[in-house]
């Protein structure tokens, strides 16, 4: 099958070791007259979502290629029968929040900073194990506007750029994860859609696919189940299968619960069922990256109780929750809860009553107010269990 123009810019572009932002740079010192292409067009370009049809001839100038060849790819198109999948890239806005200042005026960067800049990344991660939401977003968004203030102003090379951008990227993540466990969605998918141009930029996939998948995750619960198994998937893809074990797992966890909010049962367990056999391929020796820490077994396990839960399927979720919460750490009291309130619904939807009361009990006296997730579920489980406000463990769980 011929390429299309969209291929056949992004294979000369790799051919030339280009970024996608560096074939824009070069776009715009061949045209100054024009407004410049930003990355994002470029990647448009390349995914088939916009034509580069005024910009064929810089193209073909800046690629060193006959514009002949551009006009003949430009011309090929997908079959009607082969719909295009969506990428990461489609959800990208028009806007570049990391395009650097004409002039930059702030002081040489160098690795020195980037490494205290990881360093405190991964501490605002390890924050919020403890603490959370409201009490966390303050700190978390002034990191990421002194990271992003540090990459546009500074000047620095190549390869310390784009270390500054995946931790951008990072960061970016922990503080769209703040955000939205605030309850503030709509601050936290424009921190996600940033971290994800971030990851992008750098030329890291699984990272991005991190950042993406946390905002699929937010969509999930957020009344956009549709849109995020378009995203998830699309997360999975970007990550590639050459992904780490933890990643894919994480992903494919996305993917499963995105299908599950959107009422789809089969891709559902699907899903799940391959997310399970990717961490199988995990090892004491396989390299996964730091922000993956907490991916485990027993994660998987809570999102798979989660999922039998959400599809009315306690006899399945009660053994797997009750397991995971045996011997899960109480220092970790947001997700404590979480689990806890997944549970008291399984207990309910059981048929047991008196058993969800009590695990209802054992989520309040957690006191998660700064969380709005865990304000969410609490509301949820109150409302489960008003349905036996009869019973009297509900009636006098109900009255406190």
């Amino acid at each position: 099958m011929r390429e299309t123009v969209g291929e056949l810019v992004r294979r000369l572009r790799l051919a030339r070791g280009w970024s996608q932002r560096r074939l824009a740079e070069a776009l715009a010192d061949a045209a100054p007259g024009r407004v410049p292409p930003t990355r994002n067009d470029v990647s448009r370009w390349e995914i088939g979502t916009r034509s580069p049809r005024e910009w064929l001839p810089f193209l073909a100038r800046v690629l060193e290629v006959p514009r002949e060849l551009l006009e003949a790819a430009k011309a090929v198109q997908l079959p009607e029968s082969v719909p295009r999948v969506l990428t990461v890239a489609d959800f990208l806005p028009k806007g570049d929040p990391l395009s650097a200042l004409t002039a930059r005026t702030g002081r040489r960067i160098g690795a020195g900073q980037v490494a205290d800049l990881v360093h405190r990344v991964h501490g605002l991660r390890l924050a919020d194990d403890v603490v959370y939401g409201k009490d966390l977003i303050g700190p978390a968004l002034r990191e990421l506007r002194a990271a992003v203030k540090l990459y546009r102003e500074g000047s620095h090379t190549e390869e310390v750029g784009r270390e500054l951008l995946r931790t951008i990227g990072e960061l970016s993540q922990i503080a769209g994860w703040v955000a939205s466990d605030a309850g503030e969605h709509a601050e936290a998918e424009r921190i996600y859609r940033l971290g994800i141009s971030a990851a992008r930029e750098a030329g890291d996939g699984v990272l991005s696919a991190n950042v993406a998948g946390s905002l699929a995750y937010q969509w999930s619960n957020t009344g956009r189940p549709r849109d995020a198994v378009d995203l998830a998937a699309a997360a999975v893809a970007e990550a590639g299968p050459d992904a780490p074990a933890k990643a894919r797992a994480l992903y494919l966890d996305r993917v499963a619960w995105a299908h599950t909010r959107a009422g789809h049962d089969r891709p559902a367990m699907t899903a799940l069922g391959e997310a399970s056999e990717a961490l199988a391929q995990d090892s004491a020796g396989t390299e996964s990256p730091s922000y993956l820490y907490w991916m485990d077994a027993g994660e998987l396990q809570v999102m798979e109780a989660r999922v039998y839960t959400e599809l009315h399927r306690p006899l399945r979720a009660v053994p797997l929750l009750t397991d995971v919460l045996g011997r899960y750490d109480a220092s970790h009291a947001r997700e404590l809860a979480l689990y806890l309130s997944w549970l008291a619904v399984a207990y309910a939807d059981a048929n047991e009553p008196e058993a969800a009361a009590g695990t209802a009990g054992r989520m309040l006296a957690l006191g998660q107010s700064s969380s709005e997730r865990t304000t969410e579920r609490t509301r949820i489980v109150l409302d489960r269990l008003r349905a036996f406000r009869d019973v009297p463990e509900v009636a006098e769980l109900l009255a406190s």
